[in-house]
């Protein structure tokens, strides 16, 4: 079963948070309301009730007769407890009348109290409209009080006992609408404003580039987001700064690199050793390749080439062509026009990388590109010797070698494949390398049009 996390964005949470605490402080507001109503219902229906019943029994001490029939809340004077086993019993109002007649010195045996139906026994009673009747007897009841006096028997009193549920809930859930209706509301339309910066503050970072210049935000909503945004205008322009200064000292490097090895490159000429003298050259080539790689590898992503749309069989053809024309058995298959948005250079470099390896580890190399429904893919496939599964991965990361299938005499220094990755996800795309069935490997570069 999934596990429900609530809402994501900002408002969302804020509206939870804040409904949730609006029930919580509606539910002690009905607790406190339903007892203050019970307590007020009770002092209405049983001080009225002392008063009358002390006053009969005074009546009786005295030796007169009770009070003459009233219509409603008179005391009479019974043989019996008129309250049945299955009444509701009042626990609290049999105390109430107990501690009133006992501070009023009423000598008495027992109460007891219980709740019945209201009683419709007066003549206006009987007059009333069927629905007035029907609308008393479901929001009033009688508490019924009898009290034992040894030797006269119990004196019994009805007074109304209006049920003060059912106003308390009503209330309460009015309150609640009014609540939920003005302050969600609100808190809706605050939590928008305050998200709304967050939201564009999000999209920025997501959407960030290295060394691209862009706008800074611009700051606004509360105090807490304008220092949020701020540190983040602050950060950008002081990536912005290193990236340059990184471009500035790498600049540098390859200069300070390049002059000297330039000046072997002359000084080799020299040499009277024509095999010495190759050597020589071929491990000045080696080096300026390396250098030319690992530059190219920092600067990535800070690349003054701009994007284009690229046809992007043409641009495979004359890879594969450059290939050919240095004797490499390269083979492509005839593709329809592909228009791609991409760096061209970067990306022939990217080829490059994928071709030369297939080209050096297994003698030749095979190059497809296919549309897809979202992009295109560039898949170079060869017969040689493959990768192990545990190292398709790891042949990635920079200055990585496979020395017991592909040496220091078959090339590299472990950057091609790290900068041809590099530079597809540069553009938005992915760099996989699958295992063939039969042997040898496929390497698949799979770009969004």
């Amino acid at each position: 079963m999934r596990r429900w996390r609530g809402p994501t964005s900002l408002s969302g949470q804020i509206a939870l948070l804040v409904a949730v605490a609006l029930f919580i402080a509606q539910a002690i507001n009905f607790a406190l309301l339903l007892r203050e109503r019970r307590e007020s219902r009770l002092a209405s229906a049983t001080n009225p009730a002392i008063t009358r019943l002390i006053d009969a029994s005074e009546r009786l001490d005295a030796g007169r007769p009770l009070p003459p029939d009233r219509p409603r809340n008179r005391v009479r004077l019974e043989g019996r407890s008129i309250i049945l086993t299955p009444a509701e019993r009042v626990p609290e109002a049999t105390a109430a009348i107990a501690a009133g007649l006992r501070e009023s010195g009423i000598r008495f045996a027992r109460v007891d109290t219980g709740i019945r139906p209201f009683q419709l026994d007066s003549g206006r009673d009987r007059r009333a409209s069927t629905a007035r009747r029907e609308r008393i007897r479901r929001n009033v009841s009688e508490l019924v009080i009898a009290v034992e006096q040894p030797g006269r028997g119990w004196l019994t009193i009805a007074v109304p006992w209006h049920r003060a549920e059912r106003g308390v809930i009503a209330q309460l859930i009015a309150q609640t609408l009014v609540l939920y209706g003005i302050v969600l509301l609100a808190v809706l339309w605050i939590g928008r404003r305050i998200a709304r910066p967050l939201r564009t503050l999000a999209a920025a970072a997501q959407g960030y580039r290295p060394g691209e210049t862009a706008a800074p935000l611009e700051e606004s909503g509360p105090n807490d987001v304008r220092a949020v945004i701020a540190a983040y205008n602050t950060l950008g322009t002081r990536v912005t700064a290193m990236l340059d200064e990184k471009d500035r000292m790498l600049g540098a490097i390859g200069h300070d690199l390049r002059t000297p090895l330039a000046a072997l490159r002359v000084r080799i000429e020299s040499v009277e050793d024509d095999d010495d003298r190759a050597r020589m050259a071929d491990t000045i080539d080696d080096m300026n390749r390396m250098l030319e790689d690992i530059l190219s590898l920092a600067r990535l992503g800070r690349s003054s080439e701009p994007a284009s749309e690229v046809d992007l069989s043409a641009l495979v053809d004359a890879v594969a062509e450059d290939f050919r024309d240095l004797g490499h058995e390269v083979v492509t298959r005839d593709a329809a026009r592909l228009p791609v948005r991409l760096r061209p250079s970067l990306m022939r470099r990217a080829v490059r990388n994928l071709v030369e390896n297939a080209v050096k580890y297994a003698g030749a190399a095979e190059v497809v590109v296919e549309p897809s429904a979202t992009g295109a893919s560039i898949s170079v496939l060869d017969r040689g010797p493959g990768i192990p599964a545990d190292r398709l991965e790891r042949v990635f990361e920079p200055f990585i070698r496979l020395e017991t299938s592909r040496n220091r005499d078959t090339g590299g220094i472990g950057l091609g494949l790290a900068l041809a990755r590099a530079i597809v996800e540069e553009g938005g795309g992915a760099l996989r390398l699958a295992n063939r069935d039969g042997g040898g490997l496929a390497a698949t570069i799979v770009l969004p049009r």
